[in-house]
């Protein structure tokens, strides 16, 4: 199953009233586990950027001056996600912005049911409780220190790891090394997971680790840690 993570950054809230997408982040799973394959794209957004926005993302009038507009990527960008379900993190947001831009070049819309919305999950798992991007990585312990600004390919890969904490843990199964059965007619090319670029750094801190050896070595030679 191929599922598309995906984000976007804008000029503000409100496409119908100018807004623009500036920059396209997304991160293909497969069986729920990350492929290493990504589609960034930053966008001229035919307009200034409001002050409020620069502040949330960073994206500015000169640096996006030489970037594509929306109608020369909008294509390649349909080709990436084909009918994959898409990920995102409030989805009405990023759905209305796209569609937007997909309407404005006369593509196909991105229909509503395409979207999972990772922040209704959330509220529906932990009712009452924050469910921003940086809250849900506070809950599972999720690295987001690179996070100063908010960039749509960064905040895809975060949301990845997120979304599979949400949907009951990093490893929903234990059959990613061997080949699914495929159905008649199936042309699905074969996939197996990658190893990740960059592994993920130790969540044990020295001081945990110290405390585990002294522990251990109360326990004498014959402790199933040092057999091993």
């Amino acid at each position: 199953m191929r599922e598309i993570v995906l984000d976007t950054e804008t000029t503000g809230f409100d496409p119908e009233s100018g807004d623009r997408i500036v920059e396209i982040g997304a991160v293909e799973l497969m069986g729920h586990v990350a492929t290493g394959n990504t589609y960034h794209q930053y966008i001229n957004p035919e307009r200034s950027m409001p002050a409020e926005a620069f502040e949330v993302h960073g994206l500015g009038d000169e640096f996006l001056r030489d970037k594509p507009k929306f109608a020369q990527i909008g294509q390649d960008f349909l080709d990436f996600i084909g009918d994959s379900k898409l990920v995102i993190h409030n989805a009405a947001f990023d759905i209305k912005f796209l569609n937007a831009e997909l309407k404005w070049m006369g593509l196909p819309q991105i229909p509503w049911e395409q979207a999972l919305d990772t922040l209704a999950i959330a509220r529906k798992r932990f009712p009452g409780s924050p469910a921003s991007l940086d809250a849900l990585c506070r809950r599972f312990g999720i690295d987001n220190t690179s996070r100063t600004l908010h960039g749509a390919l960064l905040d895809s890969e975060i949301l990845a790891d997120v979304y599979l904490e949400l949907i009951g843990g990093r490893q929903p199964d234990f059959g990613l090394s061997t080949k699914p059965e495929k159905k008649e007619g199936d042309t699905t090319p074969d996939w197996t997971p990658k190893p990740r670029p960059t592994p993920l750094p130790s969540r044990i801190t020295p001081q945990e680790a110290a405390a585990h050896t002294e522990f251990v070595d109360k326990l004498g030679d014959s402790a199933v840690w040092k057999t091993l």
